[in-house]
């Protein structure tokens, strides 16, 4: 009896943690329709593939095409309300469909015209077309996204209309409604850099990750990290976090990530004796971290490579540091709880031998393949692909799950049907931008900053991390980025930041709002999963993640962190970083070498955050404040008690 209780309470409430997410009310189509909608998405994906790898077109006819190509599966696949029919396509989707072809057809049509006149003439074709095209893609992203982002974006456009009547630093002296539309329904706006970055790196690395799915080497990370660490005391917990950063390298979405390892880390976490809070905190918090893990890290990153410049490769390098620091102080957090608790870890008789897992080792090869790829200088088109080849070939390898025609095109259809959400959003975060660029309210607000700040940097900084973390709870995580670049990156750059420092700020602030309250999107799923209560699964992951509340300071006070100098110094400061996050870490669960006592967290807590602040001096007293409370507790309590819980046989 109390084990069908057991299982009663730890069944996984999958639709509970979609409503989390606002992921719309998706259609599942039937007969010709759903036949048809197949050939349309699996045509959408070796469209995109060819046009990046054979035969490239001009880039504002291929963004045109991508938008309302898009469109046209946002159309079909998600329904406008829930309730609404969704084994057909209604009447007015037909119609919505038909526009969206009509609108890129028109740009398709007058492609040299529309270039030339842009932002300057316009013809009343062209005005049509923008309004009608502006409106098609706020409705997508409503149903797509929700209606954050498109209630923002209706308010920019709307502030490029009563400019005239608004005051002080808002006043600009308004625009004619015909060049409004023609303006933002050019690469001005809704076909400029965040189109650019969905159709190409977007559509590719999403591609990329369908095919690691249907390899099945998503399911083999998982199955890895149970292998390794799944023996070790709290194992789940390590589990979950070592799945984070194996799993997070082939999705963007923290939720995502939530659901897809959560159904298999959380019960094994409430099996081994975490509570539900604790355990869902665990698996928000690794999962966050997903979006910052290279090679393949959120579709932010990749627009962070088109706003600033720098390739996508230094990127990635960058995040790589900051990025451990943050499993790092995830993985030290689940062992103390584990000590604290005498949490075990699951019998190794369960547990796949680390031997035959290494057998099924090839189907890591497409991630190397990437890697390698990158590293030999290929373009991010050409390693993609060649990825998504590599997966095609290991699955041979893969006797029980081999990709053959079917299971190929299946792959080619899910990642269209996972890409209309990010064409959508994208192309809405481009009339955001496109009114940034137009009134310049974007330099007027970093300049309202910048004034508050008293031209302090570390004050800007804190304003431009409240601004990321607010537009974050809101918004996906890209379009949160995308908004904060335009406003406030410029701001930051002109007081004297790096670009890259600027932007890598803002794009973790705007991750890592996933687990902030009050709006904590990855926190709220993984608390429905394990059915545990929202705000105290919330305040849980901060504190799991409180590292990487504060690792943006530590690469704002030193750019070493992201991988900005000599080898030696990196590594100095990577290590000196690391012993801050592991004491910081001791700090706030209370135990090192045994209980803590309130004074000697306070002190501890000092320590850490002298050695997470890079500079000699400091580093030595932290070094001294963490060794003298470490053999006071050794002298105090002995040996770590958490070495004496028996491994599981």
């Amino acid at each position: 009896m109390a084990a069908a209780q057991q299982a009663n309470d730890d069944k996984i409430d999958l639709a509970a943690a979609d409503n989390y997410e606002f992921t719309g009310y998706k259609r599942n189509l039937t007969g010709w329709q759903g036949h048809l909608l197949f050939w349309v998405c699996v045509a959408f994906t070796v469209f995109h593939l060819l046009i990046l790898n054979v035969f490239p077109i001009d880039s504002i006819l291929f963004r045109a095409i991508h938008v309302g190509w898009g469109g046209v599966i946002a159309f079909a696949v998600y329904a406008p309300l829930r309730g609404r029919t969704l084994s057909s396509i209604p009447l007015y989707d037909w119609l919505f469909i038909g526009l969206s072809i009509a609108c890129a057809g028109y740009v398709s049509y007058y492609i040299d015209e529309l270039q030339f006149r842009a932002g300057a003439l316009y013809e009343p074709g062209d005005v049509i077309a923008g309004v009608v095209g502006t409106l098609l893609i706020l409705e997508m992203t409503r149903r797509t996204a929700g209606l954050a982002l498109p209630i923002i974006a209706c308010l920019f456009i709307l502030y490029c209309f009563i400019g005239p009547w608004l005051p002080g630093m808002l006043y600009h002296k308004g625009y004619n409604f015909g060049f409004f539309f023609s303006y933002i329904y050019s690469d001005q706006g809704i076909f400029g850099v965040t189109t650019q970055v969905s159709s190409t790196y977007i559509v590719l690395f999403i591609t990329f990750g369908a095919f690691l799915t249907a390899s099945r080497a998503g399911d083999y990370m998982n199955d890895l990290a149970v292998s390794l660490v799944g023996w070790a005391r709290g194992g789940p917990a390590k589990v979950a976090v070592l799945s984070g950063i194996l799993f997070g390298t082939i999705s963007g979405s923290a939720v995502g990530n939530v659901v897809a390892s959560g159904m298999i880390t959380i019960p094994m976490m409430r099996r081994v004796g975490y509570d539900r809070s604790t355990a869902g905190a665990i698996e928000a918090t690794s999962s966050t971290g997903g979006q910052i893990t290279p090679p393949v890290m959120g579709a932010g990153a990749f627009l962070m490579a088109e706003i600033t410049g720098i390739p996508y490769t230094d990127i990635a390098l960058a995040a790589l540091i900051p990025c451990l620091l943050f499993y790092l102080a995830c993985y030290v957090h689940c062992d103390l709880h584990a000590v604290k608790h005498g949490l075990r870890g699951l019998p190794r008789s369960e547990l796949t031998p680390i031997g035959a897992m290494m057998r099924k080792a090839y189907l890591l090869a497409p991630i190397f393949v990437l890697i390698g790829a990158l590293l030999m200088g290929y373009s991010e088109f050409r390693s993609g692909t060649l990825g998504i080849l590599s997966a095609l070939i290991v699955s041979w390898l893969h006797r029980d799950h081999r990709m053959g025609p079917r299971a190929t095109l299946a792959a080619l259809e899910i990642a269209a049907r996972e890409t209309a959400q990010l064409v959508a959003i994208c192309a809405c975060a481009g009339i955001i931008v496109g009114v940034i660029a137009l009134t310049g309210v974007g330099g007027r607000f970093s300049h309202l900053i910048l004034s508050i700040a008293g031209e302090s940097q570390i004050l800007a900084m804190f304003f431009a991390m409240l601004i990321s973390l607010i537009l974050g709870m809101g918004m996906p995580t890209t379009a949160a980025y995308a908004v904060a670049a335009s406003v406030v990156a410029p701001g930051l750059i002109r007081i004297g930041i790096e670009p890259i420092v600027a932007h890598m700020f803002i794009f973790y602030y705007a991750v890592i709002s996933s687990i902030t309250p009050p709006v904590a999107l990855a926190s709220f799923a993984a608390a429905a999963i394990a059915q545990a209560d929202q705000w105290r699964t919330s305040i849980i992951a901060v504190k799991l993640g409180l590292a990487t509340f504060i690792v943006p300071f530590m690469f704002f006070i030193s750019p070493l962190l992201l991988a900005q100098g000599d080898l030696l110094s990196i590594l100095y400061v990577f290590a000196t970083a690391s012993a801050g996050v592991f004491f910081l870490a001791c700090s706030t669960e209370g135990w090192l070498n045994g209980p803590l006592a309130w004074p000697q967290r306070i002190l501890l807590f000092g320590g850490a955050v002298c050695l997470i602040t890079p500079e000699t001096v400091t580093d030595m007293i932290g070094i001294a404040v963490g060794a003298g409370i470490w053999i006071i507790q050794r002298l105090r309590h002995g040996a770590d008690p958490g070495a004496k819980i028996p491994s599981p046989t």
